[in-house]
C-alpha cells in the first residue's frame, strides 16, 4: 500500500466509510480528503465529525485541483462527482465538467507529477439497456443519462493516458450503492425503500418493478477501493476497467421492496401498474473481478444491509415522511443551494 492517498470527493456517501476502512486496515497511511462541501453540513453521526480518521482535510472544487497539491500523494482515489440521473439531468454540462473533464485533466496532470495509482469510481450505468447477456467489461455500452454517459467519457479519457510500468489507473464500474453510512443518502433504491418502510410501511414503486439492479454494499465499495490501490500493475495491467459486485447481489426491483417488507413488518408494498418501462435494466458479469481480486469480494448480505440501514436510521429518530423533499436527497440540496444563492448555475460557490 502506498503511503499517502488522497481522497476526492470524500465527505460524500462513500467517503466516510472508505476512510474508516482503509484507516482500519492501515493505521500509519497518510489520508486526506479534498471535498467542494456541497453535502458535508448534512452529517448525520455526532459521534464521528466528517473528517474522523483524516490526517488532513482540505475543501475546494475538483474542477480546480491545484498540482501543488496532487504532487504531494501516492495514490488518488477519486469519488467526486455529480452522483445520480437527476442531478445530471438538471446540470448535464455541469456533469460532464466534473465527472469527464475534471476526472482526466486531474488523473493526466497527477501521472506527469509521478503519482502511482489513480482509482477512480466508475458505475455499471454505462451498460444502460442491457438486453440478453449479462455483461462484460468488453460488451457494448448504450448509457442512457448524463451521467452514464459522462462516466464512461472519462473512462475513454483515462485510457489514452500515457502511463510509465509502475503507474496504474483502475477504473471501479461499481454496481448501484446502498448501506449505511455517516453521510446517508436516500436516494438510492435500497436506501429508499428502507426510509419508506420505517416512515410509511408502505414502498411505492414507482416502474413495474421488473427492472434488474445489481447492487453493492457501501463497505464492499471500499473493500474494492483497497484492492484497487494494491493491485499488481504487472500481473493485470497498467489501466484496467472491471465491473465491481456480486452475481448474488442481482435483483428485480420488486425483490428489494418485498426483502425490506420481510425486515420491517407491516410494510405494504404498491407497484404502478401504469408506469413506463424503466430502460435502466442490466445484468452485470463480475468474473474478472472475481478473479483478479478473490480476497476483496463483496461480504455483506441483503439481509445484513437493510438492517444496518434500519438500526441507523432509527439511531437519528429519522420520521420524516417526506423525506424524498429532504436533504437527504442530492438535488434537494443542490436546488436549496441555488435558491439561496450560494452556487451559481455551474454550481461553482458564490459565497
Amino acid at each position: 500500500m502506498t503511503e499517502k492517498i488522497l481522497i476526492t470527493g470524500n465527505l460524500g456517501y462513500i467517503g466516510p466509510v472508505l476512510t474508516s476502512h482503509l484507516r482500519t486496515r492501515y493505521p500509519n497511511l497518510f489520508l486526506a480528503g479534498f471535498d467542494n462541501a456541497y453535502f458535508s453540513h448534512h452529517h448525520n453521526n455526532p459521534l464521528h465529525p466528517p473528517q474522523k480518521g483524516l490526517n488532513c482535510q482540505w475543501f475546494g472544487d475538483v474542477r480546480n485541483l491545484k498540482d501543488d497539491l496532487i504532487k504531494q500523494f501516492d495514490s488518488i482515489v477519486h469519488l467526486a462527482a455529480i452522483s445520480n440521473d437527476p442531478i445530471g439531468a438538471k446540470f448535464e454540462q455541469v456533469t460532464d465538467e466534473i465527472n469527464h473533464l475534471a476526472t482526466v485533466s486531474l488523473c493526466e496532470r497527477a501521472m506527469k507529477l509521478g503519482l502511482k495509482n489513480f482509482v477512480f469510481a466508475s458505475s455499471c450505468s454505462v451498460y444502460g439497456q442491457g438486453e440478453g447477456a449479462v455483461k462484460k467489461e468488453g460488451d457494448a455500452l448504450n448509457p442512457l443519462t448524463a451521467y452514464a454517459k459522462s462516466k464512461i467519457a472519462a473512462e475513454a479519457g483515462l485510457k489514452k493516458i500515457p502511463l510509465s510500468d509502475n503507474q496504474k489507473i483502475t477504473c471501479l464500474r461499481f454496481s448501484t450503492a446502498c448501506g449505511a453510512s455517516d453521510h446517508i443518502r436516500l436516494d438510492l433504491v435500497l436506501n429508499d425503500f428502507v426510509a419508506c418502510a420505517l416512515t410509511q410501511r408502505n414502498i411505492s414503486i414507482l416502474s413495474d418493478g421488473s427492472p434488474w439492479r445489481p447492487l453493492i454494499n457501501v463497505k464492499d465499495m471500499s473493500r474494492a477501493i483497497e484492492w484497487a490501490l494494491t493491485r499488481s500493475a504487472v500481473i493485470e495491467s497498467n489501466y484496467l476497467s472491471v465491473n465491481i459486485g456480486s452475481k448474488q447481489w442481482h435483483y428485480q426491483v420488486h425483490d428489494l421492496a418485498n426483502a425490506v417488507a420481510k425486515t420491517i413488518p407491516g410494510t405494504v408494498i404498491s407497484i404502478n401498474p401504469n408506469a413506463q418501462p424503466d430502460k435502466r435494466s442490466y445484468q452485470v458479469d463480475f468474473s474478472l473481478f472475481e478473479s483478479l481480486a478473490p480476497d476483496h469480494q463483496p461480504i455483506n448480505t441483503l439481509e445484513k444491509t437493510i438492517a444496518e440501514l434500519l438500526e441507523l436510521l432509527q439511531l437519528i429518530n429519522f420520521n420524516n415522511q417526506d423525506f424524498r423533499h429532504s436533504n437527504f436527497i442530492r438535488l434537494k440540496v443542490l436546488n436549496d443551494h441555488l435558491t439561496n444563492n450560494r452556487l451559481n448555475e455551474k454550481l461553482e460557490w458564490k459565497i
